[in-house]
């Protein structure tokens, strides 16, 4: 790596895309913040955890987050995290999308973003560093999504109840449980869910299982355990959830991307 600077001043690069590593450690957190330009997220290694306005989302290694220009979020780190994150100019990122979204990091764009990261954040115009750009946003827009996003509600009794799933992941909850905690009837929360996050309650826990599960597969948990703290009636249960949502069983989930 020729140079590191800190990512408030690349911010100011006159670059299109300027690229930034970073590691971090398991509880480490990073404030609620904002930036002018768009971000890449990339988690080479490790699990972390991103609030934005109206998601959580769950980023394991070989994925990374899209987050467009001027969105805050939040970001906590579920284990050790190896970071390398792109800093994409407002003007170029549109075409990337004005949402979050997940993808998943081909062999390609990995390489790409680590030879971005072996040139000066001034790199040459004409130069190796413009031919990494335009291919880096090819590779972008071509990513398929990949994700575990838990939609976040907006309406505060909503918002305790979810907190509250968040926070206890292997205990199951009834609906009848969750809408006393929060002086509502148990119709008022069923009406609420899809209303708010665009889920039924039960699709809504089964986001936050998922998510539970790929931080418990990183950290090296076996699945008979993973499925049993879920509260499910057997490894073969789990599995087959999870390949429902995924594609690929639980012990396939991490095989390095190399599309």
């Amino acid at each position: 790596m020729i140079e590191q600077r800190s990512p408030e001043s690349l911010q100011l690069i006159p670059r299109p895309i300027v690229a930034w590593a970073g590691r971090y450690a398991s509880g480490d957190e990073i404030a609620p913040h904002t930036h002018p330009r768009a971000q890449l997220l990339y988690a080479v290694e490790g699990v972390m955890r991103v609030l934005t306005p109206n998601s959580v989302w769950t980023i394991p290694s070989h994925r990374a987050l899209w987050v467009p220009p001027n969105v805050e979020h939040h970001s906590f780190m579920m284990s050790d995290l190896e970071m390398r994150t792109l800093y994409v100019s407002a003007d170029m990122s549109a075409s990337l999308g004005r949402e979050c979204r997940a993808i998943a990091v081909s062999g390609l764009l990995r390489e790409l973003i680590l030879g971005l990261l072996q040139e000066p954040a001034e790199y040459p115009i004409p130069g190796r560093g413009e031919h990494l750009v335009a291919l880096i946003l090819m590779e972008i827009n071509r990513a398929t999504a990949q994700s575990v996003e838990i939609p976040w509600p907006q309406d505060r009794r909503l918002q305790r109840v979810c907190q509250t799933v968040m926070n206890s992941p292997g205990v199951t909850h009834t609906i009848e449980d969750l809408a006393a905690l929060v002086g509502a009837s148990a119709r008022t929360l069923i009406r609420l869910f899809p209303r708010e996050t665009g889920l039924k309650y039960r699709q809504w826990v089964q986001q936050v299982q998922l998510a539970e599960a790929i931080c418990r597969l990183e950290r090296g948990e076996a699945i008979a355990r993973i499925a049993s703290f879920l509260g499910y009636s057997s490894p073969s249960a789990f599995t087959a959830m999870f390949k429902r949502s995924f594609g690929v069983a639980p012990n396939q989930y991490f095989a390095k991307v190399t599309n």
